[in-house]
């Protein structure tokens, strides 16, 4: 793991307070450490805790903006492969844990609904989470329909927590085990 490295932030910046998942504000001109960098946001060390920043605010501390590119170009009848989706959710990571929502196994279903009269598919996820109480709950589910509505056809994206079945560590793919010194 990288050294964080010191930022010192040009504008007031929206952010998300980790782990209660409160919006918060975080002032120009005040010194935060990056301390993460995983799927276009960024963990960052306050004075007060940690937060993490999206990606669109990337600027406020000198970073580019590198998630939000859109994904590979649909097939000719418009409609995204799951490839693309889970290519996508593979962007998605809790700011604590340094591997992606899908090694995590946190992703339930995924399903793509026919063409809305508009042309544009809607997709339907259900994920949970490693604990109940995950204050970033809502944050991290937020984040998975931004990067859902990124595929191109992909006009609608409903991004569900359940809790059934309850998450365990048994459901870590090989490579997030890995990552996380389990195997």
């Amino acid at each position: 793991m990288s050294e964080p490295r010191e930022r010192i932030l040009s504008r007031d910046t929206p952010a998300v307070q980790i782990p209660s998942g409160q919006p918060m504000v975080l002032a120009a001109g005040a010194r935060v450490y990056v301390t993460q960098t995983l799927g276009g946001s960024f963990t960052v060390m306050t004075d007060t805790g940690l937060a993490r920043i999206a990606g669109e605010h990337a600027d406020a501390i000198g970073e580019e903006d590198t998630a939000n590119a859109s994904a590979a170009a649909s097939p000719p009848d418009g409609a995204p492969t799951e490839e693309q989706l889970w290519s996508q959710l593979r962007n998605v990571y809790d700011p604590e844990i340094p591997v992606n929502i899908v090694d995590l196994g946190l992703v339930y279903s995924l399903e793509v609904k026919q063409p809305s009269e508009q042309g544009g598919y809607k997709v339907e996820m259900q994920m949970t989470l490693t604990a109940p109480g995950c204050g970033m709950g809502p944050a991290i589910a937020e984040d998975a329909r931004n990067k859902l509505l990124l595929v191109p056809g992909v006009d609608e994206a409903d991004v569900h927590l359940v809790w059934e079945p309850p998450w365990n560590q048994g459901m870590i793919s090989e490579e997030g085990r890995m990552k996380l010194g389990l195997v």
